[in-house]
């Protein structure tokens, strides 16, 4: 990682978006970068929608607020790619759940890569990791932190009754890197 990196996670609620963002500003942070990590959410929560900004930056941050000249776009569904779209900067990165997001992305100065990671998390046998696929994708494509980054973080971070998620999501990730 290096300069200034300005990411949106963004889907409905419920499919592991403020998760994905926190996972990458975590990593950030034990790569001992500068970091901020702004949720945003509707009062529905699981099927309403869902997004977070992580800004990863070598100097200090001036500000948490993420409005324009987006790096990366990680869209789990189509109304985060009608909301964020245009605001991706040439060159950046979007990646679209393309399970479920159907349109067509027409912008030809961004890349993109779509990702059946809803319909590769069902194969896996549980559909909340769906957002794991994505984080494969990611990984890949970035190269912002490397998988055993994201093993070492979910091995901190995820504890108590939650630890016994980590192998799955670890299994999501390995074989969306390999998909």
């Amino acid at each position: 990682m290096s300069g200034l990196t300005k990411i949106i996670f963004s889907g409905f609620g419920g499919q592991g978006i403020l998760t994905l963002g926190q996972l990458a500003a975590w990593i950030a942070l034990k790569k001992e970068k500068e970091v901020t990590w702004m949720p945003s959410y509707g009062a529905e929560m699981r099927g309403g929608t869902a997004n977070c900004a992580v800004i990863i930056a070598d100097k200090i941050i001036g500000s948490p607020i993420v409005s324009s000249n987006i790096d990366i776009l990680c869209a789990m569904n189509g109304p985060s790619v009608t909301k964020f779209i245009d605001k991706v900067k040439p060159g950046g990165h979007v990646f679209v759940n393309s399970s479920i997001v159907h349109q067509k992305i027409e912008r030809t100065d961004v890349e993109v890569l779509e990702l059946d990671a809803s319909n590769i998390a069902t194969q896996l046998g549980n559909l909340r990791v769906a957002n794991m696929v994505m984080l494969a994708g990611f990984i890949k494509k970035t190269h912002l932190f490397t998988m055993e980054d994201v093993e070492e973080v979910l091995h901190d971070r995820i504890k108590g009754r939650n630890a016994h998620l980590i192998p799955l999501n670890v299994e999501a990730i390995r074989y969306g890197l390999e998909h």
